[in-house]
């Protein structure tokens, strides 16, 4: 069974390990802040869990990279190289400083990680999802209800790999197209939200393809 590691295990991040280990997969979780600190989620979610560093998350099959934009540069590039990695994360210039290329619209956040990460294949995914909603709106494949994710990446193995891995854990995949177009479903554009419920409903509202496509056509910038 394929081990997905976890470099970053806050709201998303542990969401995703929750769906994960549900699914049948192994899990690496790993933070900032040490091992010991993910040892009771580590607990919850049982044997197929385990607490590391987030070197050692990085040798996973599949790395789910959920930290601050900011931290990006600390991630251990060495370890990623050639692995596919979903990238959750979402610029926020009042927490992750500035960024000039973010700033004048030059790059997106997924390409300017994609530049430090060299060799990894980065699929930019569960940015635009509030994290209650990730949880309460997996559906078994086939089901009427079943809610679609957005995606981008400039490998299409990568993205067959994020494609593959969504629909275990319960998700529909709308493909947005390569990481210059992950700016359609970013902090402020009609996709990044809506499309899933409000913040104060937590059980959510379920997207369809259709649905989160027609949110995607709808960005400006």
């Amino acid at each position: 069974m394929t081990t997905v590691g976890f470099i970053g295990s806050g709201s998303i991040g542990s969401t995703v390990a929750r769906l994960a280990v549900a699914a049948g997969y192994d899990v690496v979780l790993s933070n900032s802040r040490g091992p010991e600190t993910l040892a009771g989620l580590a607990g919850e979610l049982g044997p197929h869990a385990r607490a590391a560093t987030p070197a050692e998350a990085a040798e996973a099959d599949l790395v789910v990279v959920s930290v601050p934009f900011h931290a990006h540069t600390q991630l251990p590039v060495a370890k990623l190289a050639g692995k596919v990695v979903l990238d959750t994360n979402n610029y926020y210039a009042a927490r992750d400083g500035h960024f000039p290329e973010l700033d004048e619209g030059l790059l997106t956040s997924a390409e300017l990680e994609q530049r430090h990460l060299g060799t990894a294949r980065v699929v930019k995914v569960f940015n635009n999802i509030y994290f209650r909603h990730l949880s309460s709106l997996a559906r078994p494949h086939g089901a009427d209800d079943r809610t679609a994710l957005t995606i981008a990446g400039d490998d299409a193995e990568a993205k067959r790999t994020a494609t593959e891995f969504l629909d275990a854990i319960g998700y529909d995949t709308v493909d947005v197209g390569p990481l210059a177009e992950g700016w359609r479903f970013e902090p402020g554009q009609p996709a990044y939200g809506p499309p899933y419920g409000t913040y104060e409903d937590p059980a959510g509202t379920p997207a369809s393809a259709g649905k989160v496509r027609a949110a995607v056509a709808d960005a400006r910038r």
